[in-house]
């Protein structure tokens, strides 16, 4: 048993590439790390003004506003997965689509700003989901995409899948620092 229902997740209750994302954080405390995620998002996207913001660093490649986008969608999907495994419901949930999303969602014809509001209103509504939670909920599983997690391990995947994100948007899309 975790020391508390959310501390970090167990091997046997992720799936197999949730660990290449996990091990890229630092925070021991899941909603740390929800406050830090929530923070560099809106630090980064600060920087980038509305042409920069449809900035792509490569062909093919989501701009900005799109990468946001995407970050927003997976919210939406990591909180229903949270909800109805929490809920006890274990029917197998499917995975998605993140390139459909990107294109069908046309963020860029979203501005930068109301994007980051977008995200900061799922991560809350989130955020609220998992503290009303009882405590063995925490532990309940089912199938998603292939592979039976725990609410912990998509709750932890929510935060290392944001936080992997926004290391890529530090990392290719931000001007150096002067």
């Amino acid at each position: 048993m975790n020391p508390t229902p959310h501390g970090r997740p167990r091997p046997e209750e992720c799936a197999p590439h949730h660990s290449r994302f996990l091990a890229e954080m630092e925070e021991q405390d899941l909603f740390d790390a929800y406050r830090r995620n929530s923070l560099d998002l809106g630090t980064q996207c600060s920087r980038f003004d509305a042409a920069a913001s449809l900035h792509r660093y490569a062909p093919g490649k989501w701009s900005v506003r799109e990468l946001v986008g995407h970050l927003i969608d997976s919210e939406r999907v990591f909180g229903y997965r949270m909800l109805c495994i929490g809920r006890g419901d274990t029917k197998p949930l499917p995975g998605f689509d993140e390139q459909g999303y990107a294109s069908a969602a046309q963020s860029d014809h979203h501005d930068l700003q109301s994007l980051v509001a977008d995200f900061e209103s799922v991560r809350s509504s989130n955020q609220r989901l998992l503290r009303s939670l009882p405590e063995e909920a925490w532990d309940r599983k089912a199938g998603v995409n292939g592979h039976v997690v725990s609410v912990r391990a998509v709750a932890w995947f929510a935060a290392a899948h944001a936080h992997h994100h926004l290391q890529v948007l530090a990392e290719r899309y931000l001007p150096p620092a002067k």
